[in-house]
Protein backbone atom coordinates (compact mmCIF):
# COMPACT_ATOMS: atom_id res chain seq x y z
CA UNK A 1 0.00 0.00 0.00
CA UNK A 2 1.51 3.08 -1.26
CA UNK A 3 0.29 5.38 1.72
CA UNK A 4 2.31 3.23 4.78
CA UNK A 5 5.29 3.39 2.80
CA UNK A 6 5.17 6.82 2.23
CA UNK A 7 4.25 7.09 5.68
CA UNK A 8 7.86 5.06 6.88
CA UNK A 9 9.90 7.07 4.82
CA UNK A 10 8.37 10.43 6.03
CA UNK A 11 8.98 8.70 9.94
CA UNK A 12 12.31 7.77 8.64
CA UNK A 13 13.28 10.80 7.43
CA UNK A 14 11.52 12.97 10.36
CA UNK A 15 14.14 10.74 12.64
CA UNK A 16 16.87 11.35 10.71
CA UNK A 17 16.68 14.78 10.90
CA UNK A 18 16.73 14.47 14.46
CA UNK A 19 12.79 14.41 15.59
CA UNK A 20 11.92 12.15 18.32
CA UNK A 21 8.51 9.98 17.33
CA UNK A 22 5.84 10.04 19.83
CA UNK A 23 2.74 8.59 18.34
CA UNK A 24 1.94 7.50 14.22
CA UNK A 25 -1.46 6.86 12.68
CA UNK A 26 -3.71 8.19 15.60
CA UNK A 27 -7.11 7.95 14.86
CA UNK A 28 -9.92 9.46 16.59
CA UNK A 29 -13.50 9.49 15.38
CA UNK A 30 -12.91 13.15 14.76
CA UNK A 31 -9.67 12.77 12.27
CA UNK A 32 -6.82 10.90 11.90
CA UNK A 33 -3.00 12.03 12.34
CA UNK A 34 -0.18 10.33 10.05
CA UNK A 35 2.60 11.30 12.45
CA UNK A 36 3.03 13.44 16.01
CA UNK A 37 6.96 13.78 17.01
CA UNK A 38 8.77 16.19 18.73
CA UNK A 39 11.41 18.64 17.62
CA UNK A 40 12.68 21.20 19.74
CA UNK A 41 10.22 23.45 21.45
CA UNK A 42 7.43 21.72 19.05
CA UNK A 43 5.04 19.25 19.06
CA UNK A 44 4.35 18.35 15.27
CA UNK A 45 1.18 17.08 13.89
CA UNK A 46 2.29 15.74 10.61
CA UNK A 47 0.32 14.70 7.74
CA UNK A 48 2.15 12.80 4.85
CA UNK A 49 0.66 12.54 1.10
CA UNK A 50 1.97 10.45 -1.06
CA UNK A 51 1.84 10.14 -5.00
CA UNK A 52 3.84 8.72 -7.86
CA UNK A 53 5.01 12.26 -8.89
CA UNK A 54 3.69 16.07 -8.76
CA UNK A 55 3.42 15.87 -12.70
CA UNK A 56 -0.20 17.02 -12.16
CA UNK A 57 -0.54 18.41 -8.84
CA UNK A 58 1.46 18.54 -5.45
CA UNK A 59 0.64 16.25 -3.18
CA UNK A 60 0.14 18.98 -0.43
CA UNK A 61 -2.61 20.63 -2.25
CA UNK A 62 -4.98 16.85 -1.16
CA UNK A 63 -4.59 18.51 2.67
CA UNK A 64 -8.03 20.54 1.89
CA UNK A 65 -9.14 22.82 4.48
CA UNK A 66 -11.43 20.22 5.60
CA UNK A 67 -8.60 17.33 5.97
CA UNK A 68 -7.12 20.50 8.15
CA UNK A 69 -9.73 21.00 10.66
CA UNK A 70 -9.85 17.30 10.67
CA UNK A 71 -6.36 17.24 11.68
CA UNK A 72 -6.76 20.00 13.93
CA UNK A 73 -10.04 18.06 15.56
CA UNK A 74 -7.65 14.96 16.35
CA UNK A 75 -4.40 17.14 17.08
CA UNK A 76 -6.35 18.78 20.11
CA UNK A 77 -7.91 15.56 21.55
CA UNK A 78 -4.50 14.12 21.32
CA UNK A 79 -2.91 16.78 23.45
CA UNK A 80 -6.12 16.50 26.02
CA UNK A 81 -4.27 12.94 26.15
CA UNK A 82 -1.28 13.93 26.44
CA UNK A 83 -0.94 17.60 27.90
CA UNK A 84 2.44 18.96 26.54
CA UNK A 85 4.27 22.30 27.34
CA UNK A 86 5.41 22.35 23.55
CA UNK A 87 4.03 24.03 20.93
CA UNK A 88 1.70 22.70 18.14
CA UNK A 89 3.18 22.65 14.84
CA UNK A 90 1.40 21.44 11.65
CA UNK A 91 3.62 20.31 8.73
CA UNK A 92 2.69 17.83 5.40
CA UNK A 93 5.44 16.02 4.53
CA UNK A 94 5.04 15.11 0.34
CA UNK A 95 6.29 11.23 -0.80
CA UNK A 96 6.99 10.72 -4.51
CA UNK A 97 7.45 7.55 -5.50
CA UNK A 98 6.38 3.74 -5.39
CA UNK A 99 7.85 0.94 -3.21
CA UNK A 100 10.41 -1.07 -4.59
CA UNK A 101 11.50 1.40 -7.58
CA UNK A 102 14.96 1.72 -8.16
CA UNK A 103 15.24 5.18 -6.84
CA UNK A 104 14.52 6.39 -3.35
CA UNK A 105 11.61 8.25 -2.87
CA UNK A 106 11.85 12.14 -2.99
CA UNK A 107 10.40 13.90 -0.26
CA UNK A 108 9.46 17.60 0.73
CA UNK A 109 8.83 18.48 4.02
CA UNK A 110 6.56 21.82 4.77
CA UNK A 111 6.95 22.90 8.32
CA UNK A 112 3.59 25.34 9.65
CA UNK A 113 2.03 24.42 6.63
CA UNK A 114 -1.81 24.87 8.25
CA UNK A 115 -2.78 25.86 11.81
CA UNK A 116 -5.54 27.80 13.37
Amino acid sequence: MRGAWGERAARAFLEGRGYAVEDVNFRTRLGEIDIIARQGKYIVFVEVKTRKSDRFAAAREFVTPAKQARILAAAAEWLQRHPSALQPRFDVIEVYGEEGAPLPPRLRHWENAFGG
